[in-house]
């Protein structure tokens, strides 16, 4: 039984299975998933197809079905491409077209074409809710680390200016690739200025919780899980964009400490009392919506995503409280990678809906920077016992996750 709507070559077979890795890729799949997936569709197609994914490159090595060994590189294509940011909505998108052409019910080539079409068409976003989404998301991260009313008014502020920044840097690479050290500085002028001038601060709180959407703590749990899964190339590939991505944010918060310094700006003492505790629950329900926003996912979604990151952080907060925090990160990472699977079993739709939001209240990044702002500032005792911290959390977040995947496997690894 074919499994198109008409016969196809196979070039037309290899340019849709082509066109899909370059937008899951896009999109923010990660390698393991990213070629299972590949190799998955191609195999439903009558191909043979040896995928390789870097966060900076494809390359995918093809053969029709039957071949004897000697063709299997008939057809190899390299792709350089930039690293991709999470995109749920175009994923869900991408993801249906694959099922729609093995299916049968979607022509290839007019398969093909969707999927250009999607990355052609504009990315229509609310320029204002989104840099209003990083502000949500650091004033609502200030709550969680039980900030004074103050310091989430600040961190709030100085989010939404970051927001800004990154909506300016999109099409600017200049600008895109100093990014984080001018974020991190502006960050930290602002918030000391602020705790000289006008009214105390925890400046630390408040420019971690500032800088909370740019920590790479997500790449960095990606990379770990890359490279536990053998995918060295990608894992090593990741994790070093990661930790220059520390590097540029711890920088750029030690220039601006010593800019203060120099200007003899002393912090007023007196700091505020913490906000009461059921304001971190309401911070909660605030920070998942800017999760939902700026994981650019699809209206009819804020629900799901919204309530995979409050999942997350629920089971990882009781599951510290009654166990210590680096069970309670691997309960939540084992309750995040079996819901995440079980929802693409059950609905038809990527597991990402669910696994991306999920983990991104549990992700080290803060960690990482405190780790690097040690390191700069001559501590190294302190940043070593800080960075034990993060290997302990990273590892016992990924184990969470593929424990879940032994329990629940992935449907076709989206």
């Amino acid at each position: 039984m074919n499994v198109t709507t008409k016969p196809a070559d196979n070039a037309t077979r290899m340019r849709f299975v082509v066109e899909l890795a370059r937008r899951l890729h896009q999109y923010g799949a990660a390698a393991p998933r990213l070629e299972s997936a590949i190799d998955s569709v191609s195999a439903r197609l009558g191909l043979h197809c040896d995928s390789l994914s870097t966060p900076t490159a494809l390359i995918l090595s093809f053969a029709a079905r039957g071949h004897a060994e000697d063709d299997l590189s008939e057809h190899t294509q390299v792709i350089r491409l930039s690293p991709g940011d999470v995109n749920l909505r175009r994923m869900c998108e991408v993801d249906e077209i694959a099922d729609r052409v093995i299916a049968g019910t979607l022509d290839i080539a007019e398969g093909s074409r969707l999927l250009r079409a999607i990355h052609r068409r504009r990315n229509v976003r609310n320029r204002v809710v989104t840099a209003g989404s990083y502000g949500i998301a650091a004033a609502a991260v200030a709550a969680i680390l039980h900030a004074a009313w103050t310091d989430l008014a600040v961190a709030g502020v100085i989010g939404v200016l970051i927001g800004v920044i990154a909506l300016a840097s999109e099409g600017r690479p200049r600008l895109g690739a100093s990014f984080e050290a001018i974020s991190a500085l502006l960050a930290t002028l602002i918030a000391s200025a602020v705790a000289a001038f006008i009214v105390p601060l925890n400046v630390k709180t408040v420019v971690l919780a500032a800088l909370i959407v740019l920590l790479p703590g997500l790449s960095l749990t990606t990379a770990v899980r890359e490279l536990s899964t053998q995918h060295l190339a990608s894992g090593v590939a990741r994790l070093a964009g990661a930790m220059m991505s520390l590097l540029k944010l711890a920088f750029g918060t030690l220039a601006a400490t010593e800019i203060g310094k120099a200007l003899h700006w002393l912090p007023i003492a007196g700091p505020a009392p913490p906000v009461p505790g059921w304001a971190e629950w309401v911070a909660l329900g605030f920070g998942c919506f800017s999760f939902a926003v700026l994981f650019q996912a699809a209206r009819r979604d804020y629900p799901l995503v919204m309530a995979s990151a409050a999942l997350g952080y629920v089971v990882a907060y009781y599951g510290s409280s009654a166990f210590t925090p680096d069970f309670g990160v691997f309960l939540a990472g084992f309750a995040i990678g079996t819901a995440s699977n079980l929802y693409a079993r059950l609905a038809g739709r990527p597991g990402a809906l669910v696994r991306e939001p999920g983990i991104i209240l549990l992700v080290p990044g803060s960690v990482g920077f405190r780790t690097l702002s040690l390191m700069f500032e001559r501590d190294v005792t302190l940043g070593l016992d800080v960075g034990f911290t993060l290997v302990a959390i990273l590892v016992a977040l990924v184990a969470g996750l593929l424990f879940g995947d032994l329990l629940v496997a992935p449907r076709r690894s989206l």
